[in-house]
């Protein structure tokens, strides 16, 4: 009977590589972004500094790999297409109110993901603008193709729109998290708080596509 190989230069790489990605988070939850820094994450995975440069290419780079692997509205470019054809059955309603939502739920309870935010929103980093402009690029495509069409000579922006809803739900659930304050006398902490923003975002996104 062969022996299941566990260990070996390509698993222990992988294993290093996976603990180098962890240790950018649990910096980034317990110090922020000012916390990240080649010696400190190495000591957080316990390996060499070296290796994140073997790895890596340089901090960066492993920061770039975080990123991609936390981004919590994640589509992939072969999945377009389909996206694309299905929201089309009802103008892109379901497919703008799921997006806010999974936005929404990823912010209320991920801390990776509000300091990710939040970093983005504080300091200019190039890792953080290229996964910026990769969404918005992806978004692009998404709205031109569906939105769009729709919303053609209705005398509705619904960019214009959808960026404030968006922008909301960004606001809310930071301030939400970081002051633990109502906001507008909706606690925003609690479930039934959160249905009622979502609640609010369906009727809004009504009131778009009447």
């Amino acid at each position: 009977m062969t022996r299941k190989v566990t260990d070996g230069p390509y698993r222990n790489k992988e294993r290093t590589k996976a603990n180098l990605i962890k240790a950018v988070g649990k910096i980034l939850q317990e110090d922020g972004f000012s916390g990240l820094n080649l010696s400190k994450v190495a000591d957080e995975a316990k390996t060499d500094r070296k290796l994140i440069y073997n790895y890596f290419g340089s901090l960066e780079g492993l920061i770039k790999e975080y990123l991609d692997s936390r981004d919590y509205w994640k589509i992939a470019q072969e999945d377009i297409e389909g996206i694309i054809e299905k929201s089309k059955k009802d103008s892109g309603k379901a497919l703008a109110f799921h997006v806010l939502e999974d936005q929404f739920d990823s912010l209320i309870g991920n801390e990776e993901v509000r300091r990710i935010i939040t970093w983005g929103l504080s300091e200019k980093a190039t890792v953080l603008k290229e996964l910026d402009l990769k969404r918005e690029n992806t978004g692009e495509e998404i709205l031109r193709a569906v939105f769009d069409q729709h919303f053609k000579n209705s005398g509705i922006n619904f960019r214009a729109m959808y960026g404030l809803l968006m922008g909301g739900v960004y606001y809310l659930t930071l301030h939400s998290k970081m002051q633990e304050n109502p906001f507008c006398g909706i606690d925003i902490q609690q479930p039934e708080g959160q249905e009622e923003i979502k609640k609010a975002i369906r009727q809004l996104l009504d009131l778009i596509y009447k």
